[in-house]
């Protein structure tokens, strides 16, 4: 119960915000996420987010839970545990609760088979506990200290999200109400329009905030909402770093990030009015230059407002959970009185962008960390005899932690008889199933026991490959599944390789050949799933003449909303003919650029391999 309030009128509080978040015993779509992100990220078999009404506990994200509690997404309070992390407003960590004698006999331990649990408090602006965000094993565990880290990052991110929710709502019925206000008043005079626009700015701010995905889309949102309304010549969003703040630049304007790059970077402590709101957590106001240097602030700071060319400005601290995280500040280039209303909409929008960038920079440093392991994984292209190879790997612009694409290309050792033969090339690309830390670790396993299978098999061909990796995937309980395109590259004489290939569920390879033509290579099986007994793949085969170019790419670089997948697939292929001539790496970037577009919407891989036209000649 927050500080100061009777337990009646706190319980009360609490179920109103509740009541605002719009959630309740049906799947959440943003909730599920966080869901399955405890799940993947802990390693449990189950997960929720739990929010707990007058009498049950409803479910609107889930990952794992299953039975008739599954069904109705919601169980009574006699099988809650998550009704004592509201009643206590503090984690619950429980290690084995079989062998703990005050929750042995309850009845979740018994009924819902929880063995261990984690659960952390999901709280409103306001500190009213809503619920749990809870991690749950059917085993008993010792939960590490790394993990529970990890449930509380992520705890923080939901409550954001939830904070985000309950403003929303609540500026929603702020709007009617002001709609409704305005119907009654005079809406010709200028105040009511003054009014009904701030209503619909904070409403607008609410939306488009709640949307964002990282620190480039606050940035971008917040600029679009107060130039829209408030007019003003500059606004800008300053974030703490440490004992320093970072400008973030705005890359769409050119003559303000040209200021904003010279003083992108200073001091917690400096003389700034930024500097000063975000440090003491105050709202500072400067009208005018003789203002600023009255007012004590250093020369640096009075350099960037004329390069700036401010007349008024209003520095806004961020609020955040402990101590402010950065200021937003709105100038204009002439003189601006700032009324009482106009300070207020200032200042709620500022808690708005907060929320956002709390969101923003966790889903930064999760994705920052899982692409960095992605990217390490990918290891350089080996120097392959007798043909050119290029490969580019691009993450999604925006979406949830990063997927599992993945390419490999590397020289096989000679067979028993092959002699002095040229070596026999191994080629790859594939795509995990799932946008997380497990699937880009998975994709770092499939890659390797590919490699494995192919040095433990000497002389077989890709469908032989790929079914020893599928039964290492079945022996070793990986349970991943995915896509992929296997092949190997043979010396066919006369400059010429033959091409031997399987594929698994996975977008056709395209070969052109010299005479321009470009085919798909569109033979292959099933995808790759742990719980299917696939027959005998099957293995096809293609000469790649001198002057042939082969491309290999998943489904990221095709598969866009809004459009055919085949019609992907032709305009990739006839990229690849009329770029022919171009430096591998030049076209797979422009093939990027002009199938998959310059911000993804998901993960991007692709191996081309060119046979020279002056081989063996």
């Amino acid at each position: 119960m927050p500080e100061g309030g009777s337990p009646r009128a706190g319980e009360a509080g609490r179920l109103a915000a509740l009541r605002d978040t719009g959630l309740t015993a049906a799947p959440d779509p943003g909730m599920e996420r966080f869901a399955r992100l405890v799940a993947g990220v802990l390693g449990v078999p189950a997960a929720l987010v739990s929010l707990v009404e007058p009498d049950r506990q409803v479910f609107p994200g889930l990952a794992g839970l299953a039975g008739p509690w599954a069904a109705d997404r919601s169980t009574p309070l006699t099988h809650s545990l998550c009704r004592h992390v509201v009643r206590s407003g503090e984690p619950l960590v429980l290690p084995d609760t079989r062998r703990d004698d005050r929750w042995c006999a309850d009845p979740a331990a018994g009924d819902l088979t929880v063995a261990a649990y984690a659960g952390v408090p999901l709280t409103d602006a306001d500190g009213h506990v809503l619920g749990s965000l809870c991690a749950i094993d059917t085993s008993p565990r010792e939960w590490s200290a790394a993990e529970l880290d990890y449930l509380e990052d992520l705890a923080a991110a939901c409550s954001a999200e939830l904070r985000l929710r309950i403003v929303s709502r609540r500026s929603a019925l702020a709007q009617r109400h002001a709609q409704e206000a305005g119907r009654r008043a005079d809406e010709s005079t200028a105040q009511a329009k003054i009014a009904l626009s701030r209503s619909e700015l904070l409403l607008r701010a609410a939306e488009d905030l709640g949307g964002t995905s990282s620190l480039a889309d606050v940035r971008r949102q917040v600029r679009d909402l107060v130039t829209s309304d408030l007019k003003p010549s500059y606004v800008g969003l300053i974030l703490v770093d440490g004992h320093r703040l970072r400008r973030l630049v705005d890359l769409d304007h050119e003559a303000g990030s040209a200021v904003e790059h010279t003083y992108e970077h200073y001091g917690l402590d400096d003389a700034w009015p930024t500097a000063r709101a975000a440090r003491d957590n105050t709202t500072v106001i400067v009208q005018g230059a003789d203002d600023l240097i009255e007012s004590g602030y250093s020369a640096e700071a009075a350099a960037a407002w004329a390069a700036l060319g401010l007349c008024t400005a209003i520095c806004v601290p961020l609020p955040g959970t402990h101590i402010p995280l950065g200021t937003l500040v709105i100038g204009w280039d002439t003189s601006h009185e700032l009324d009482v209303v106009e300070r207020a909409v200032v200042t709620a929008l500022a808690g708005y962008t907060a929320r956002a960038v709390e969101r923003a920079q966790f889903l930064d440093d999760r994705v920052s960390v899982a692409r960095q392991l992605q990217e390490a994984m990918l290891t350089e292209l080996p120097e392959l005899e007798g043909l050119d190879v290029a490969a580019l790997y691009r993450p999604a612009a925006s979406g949830e932690l990063v997927g599992g694409d993945w390419y490999d290309a590397y020289p096989l050792p000679p067979a028993a008889g092959d002699g002095g033969a040229a070596a026999t090339v191994a080629i790859s690309i594939g795509d995990i199933t799932g946008h997380n830390i497990r699937a880009a670790t998975l994709m770092g396993q499939w890659r390797s026991m590919l490699r494995q299978a192919d040095l433990d098999h000497p002389g077989a061909g890709p469908a032989r490959i790929v079914s020893a990796l599928e039964h290492a995937n079945r022996a070793l309980g990986l349970h991943a599944s995915g896509t992929l395109v296997h092949a190997h590259l043979r010396p066919a004489g006369d400059g010429s390789w033959l091409l031997s290939w399987t594929a698994a569920g996975h977008p056709p390879p395209l070969l052109r050949h010299p005479d321009g033509t470009v085919e798909q290579l569109d033979r292959g099986d099933l995808m790759i799933f742990p719980d299917f007994r696939t027959p005998r793949r099957g293995e096809h085969q293609a000469v790649l003449r001198p002057g042939a170019t082969l491309l290999l790419y998943t489904d990221g670089l095709v598969d866009q909303r809004g459009r055919d997948l085949d019609a992907g697939i032709a305009r990739a292929g006839q990229l690849l003919d009329s770029l022919r001539r171009r430096p591998l790496p030049d076209l797979l970037d422009l093939i990027a650029d002009e199938v998959g577009g310059r911000a993804p919407e998901d993960d991007v891989a692709l191996l081309v391999i060119r046979v020279p036209a002056a081989f063996g000649r």
